[in-house]
């Protein structure tokens, strides 16, 4: 089936899906996004996808030219015309704009765009042995220069940090923010396990508030596992006992290594390997 590119209403093949050179979301990053999973036909956790698709849009003052329910029923209607019964979707509100200049009052059309695909971000070996992890020196925006609730397109603060990992031999880093605390993942939230109880950092250690995150920390909670949002330092991470990584792209996937560091028995770990099937279970129901 030929893959059909949604963008303002119309559908277009990859080759002919095109927006302006003058777009605020490519010359400036001005815009926001999801990424959402597609199991069994049905895209995982809509709802909560939209809310905060629309949240973040408000907050940086991009009006959608469409309401939520009528842009939830094009997602939905998208994945349809591509024929996915598993994937991912990628759904971008860009500001618009046909001129230079960085007025985003100057934008009257912002562009709306889904595209519904295969995604496979890391190579499967990784989640039966575990990544290896680095900490970057690249830190997390600070939040009162740009919040990260808001699910922006402008994603260099982790792209860099994503260079020192693979320049360094692995492919996911540890973010700090400006205290010195683990954040977050360049592209995951961060869980730890120490004597039972599992451990991820809270929202204001800067980090971005995952859908998938959350659906582990119920999940976990209503299986009778302790949960906690506390600060975290690397540290933390190097007694921990287990770690993994949750995301709408990754899952939910162990990390088994920090900066050369074993964490636990360098092993994924039976909580981890419990969660991410309790997580299986869930999103396949």
């Amino acid at each position: 089936m030929p893959q059909a590119i949604y963008i303002n209403g119309e559908y277009f093949s990859r080759e002919d899906a095109k927006i302006s050179v003058y777009d605020h979301g490519l010359l400036y990053g001005d815009g926001v996004f999801e990424g959402m999973r597609i199991y069994s036909g049905k895209v995982f956790a809509l709802a909560d996808h939209m809310t905060r698709l629309y949240e973040s849009a408000r907050a940086i003052m991009l009006e959608i030219p469409i309401d939520i329910d009528k842009l939830t029923k094009d997602v939905v209607e998208t994945v349809a015309k591509n024929g996915l019964t598993e994937g991912y979707i990628r759904l971008v509100v860009t500001r618009g704009g046909n001129q230079l200049g960085l007025n985003p009052f100057a934008c009257e059309d912002p562009q709306v765009i889904i595209i519904a695909d295969t995604i496979s971000l890391y190579p499967e070996k990784f989640y039966t042995e575990g990544l290896e992890l680095i900490t970057a020196s690249t830190i997390r925006n600070h939040p009162a220069a740009l919040s990260p609730r808001v699910k922006s397109l402008n994603y260099l603060n982790n792209i860099m940090a994503k260079i020192e990992a693979i320049r360094a031999g692995c492919i996911e880093a540890v973010m700090l923010n400006t205290k010195g605390e683990v954040a977050e993942c360049t592209g995951d939230n961060i869980f730890i396990v120490r004597g039972g109880r599992l451990i991820t950092p809270p929202i204001d250690a800067g980090i971005l508030e995952g859908i998938t995150r959350n659906t582990v920390i119920d999940l976990a909670r209503e299986i009778g596992i302790e949960v906690a949002e506390e600060a975290m330092t690397r540290h933390d991470i190097f007694v921990a006992d287990e770690c993994f990584l949750t995301g709408s792209a990754a899952e939910v996937i162990p990390a088994v290594k920090l900066d050369g560091r074993v964490i636990g028995d360098g092993k994924p770990g039976p909580m981890t390997q419990k969660l991410n099937a309790a997580f299986r279970e869930f999103v396949t129901r």
